[in-house]
């Protein structure tokens, strides 16, 4: 008899350790699509929307959806530009690295950007027209809810009617 106990707690313990295993298998999997670290943010070629020298990482959702929440990352390349635009939703934008110069209205003008270095964040409410520029090599990461749209204030800069 105490070795058919023996035996049972023995299996039960055997299971239970491979129950747990894999548990935490799954749970560690999870952390590959849901968790980044800087080396394994998955960049890629920027939208077209935007000058084709950046790189662009979807880290969240996505950023075409008809609805839901996105979180991308944007890497410039130091002196990029993005034309005078508005989006049609709220835009979040964290500095990541470098700095990152924002002006308003409809004219890119330098001289009238305020500079924001790592760790700055700023939201851009609707239809709020704004122009961008990176100095030295740039990372933000913006957020929101989807679609993400750019409406090019002149249309002759959306890089995507160039092709």
């Amino acid at each position: 008899m105490k070795r058919y106990i023996f035996l049972s707690m023995a299996l039960a313990g055997i299971l239970l350790s491979v129950g747990l295993a894999f548990s935490n298998a799954a749970r560690d999997q999870s952390h590959e699509v849901n968790a980044f670290t800087p080396d394994t943010i998955p960049w890629g070629p920027a939208p077209p929307v935007v000058r084709p020298e950046a790189q662009f990482a979807v880290l969240e959702g996505d950023p075409t959806a008809s609805t839901g929440d996105y979180t991308i990352r944007l890497k410039m390349p130091d002196g990029f530009r993005i034309a005078p635009h508005f989006h049609p939703l709220r835009e979040n934008v964290t500095v990541i690295s470098g700095t990152f110069k924002l002006g308003m209205g409809n004219e890119f003008e330098p001289h009238k950007m305020k500079a924001f270095t790592a760790g700055s964040f700023a939201f851009l409410d609707p239809d709020m027209h704004h122009y961008a520029m990176a100095c030295g090599e740039t990372i933000v990461q913006v957020h929101g809810q989807s679609p993400l749209q750019f409406n090019y204030i002149d249309p002759n800069d959306d890089p995507s009617r160039n092709k």
